[in-house]
């Protein structure tokens, strides 16, 4: 199996990286093109045998499934070049939450997917948000689901739910990461621990509460209940938390949802349809 990508930026360079770490792909399977040579050379240096093509359309036309790993408003220039060197055997798979099956499939020869990957994928954890055009089949789902599983958890999703899904698959590292960040800069500058001893504490810390979640069956609100006793200092503190987070990501929910459907509305102009959807 010949699998490409258009696109080698910070996420397109990710998943080629951890397919090829895992042991899901070796570099040879892979042919890479992008919109400046520097990091598809780079790629190429890192895993001897992957094939960087001369363009968009070479690498489509050598793909048995095709990564597309571009950003939204790019797409309609991309599938410009590649409909034509694309036929009805192979799968177009856009990993670009704004990007709707339809309008991959009003505009593709081939078969259509989408997943959302995550930045954990590269620890082979973490999830990837599946969903499947109608020209899908059974075998094209565990195709992409098996490659997918050796650097996620694959779960399908529902197209309507892509926004507020990756708020929490892939925004979420970063949103947490700004919480261990703040937390740390206080602690730092009230208690003058170091921030290293942090650093490796809020990452275990967050490691094992995941695996919790995970692993153990623990809910949110459960494992709150199991770590704060009555009167204690947990408590106390979880209190404050509540009262000032109050409403806050309702916010959250708010900004991600307008970007994503600022994007979906230019992108709907660009492939020509006019679409009332639900906002969440």
């Amino acid at each position: 199996m010949k699998v490409g990508f258009i696109g080698t930026g910070s996420m397109g360079s990710l998943l080629i990286d951890a397919f090829i770490q895992s042991g899901a792909l070796l570099p040879e399977q892979i042919r890479v093109s992008n919109r400046s040579p520097e990091k598809p050379l780079q790629l190429a240096k890192r895993h001897p045998g992957l094939t960087v093509c001369s363009c968009n359309t070479e690498t489509a036309s050598q793909s048995d499934l095709l990564f597309l790993c571009i950003k939204p408003l790019e797409f309609k220039a991309v599938i410009g070049e590649i409909k034509d060197r694309l036929d009805p055997r192979q799968i177009a798979i856009s990993i670009t939450s704004p990007v709707q099956l339809i309008h991959l499939e009003s505009s593709l020869p081939c078969k259509v997917a989408k997943i959302i990957p995550s930045i954990t994928n590269i620890t082979g954890g973490g999830a990837s948000l599946c969903m499947y055009g109608s020209r899908i089949k059974e075998e094209d789902r565990q195709l992409i689901e098996s490659l997918l599983s050796y650097i996620s958890r694959p779960l399908e999703i529902l197209e309507s739910h892509t926004r507020i899904t990756s708020d929490f698959s892939s925004c979420g590292p970063a949103f947490l990461s700004l919480f261990m960040e703040k937390w740390i800069d206080a602690a730092v500058e009230m208690t003058g621990i170091d921030r290293r001893t942090l650093n490796a504490l809020a990452g275990e810390m967050l490691l094992g509460t995941g695996k919790l979640l995970t692993e153990e069956g623990f809910t949110p609100e459960e494992l709150q209940k199991r770590v704060a006793v009555p009167g204690g200092i947990t408590a106390q503190a979880l209190a404050l938390l509540e009262s000032n987070l109050n409403g806050l990501f309702y916010q959250l929910i708010q900004t991600t949802h307008d970007k994503y459907e600022e994007d979906l509305a230019k992108l709907d102009a660009a492939f020509g349809f006019t679409i009332n959807r639900p906002r969440y």
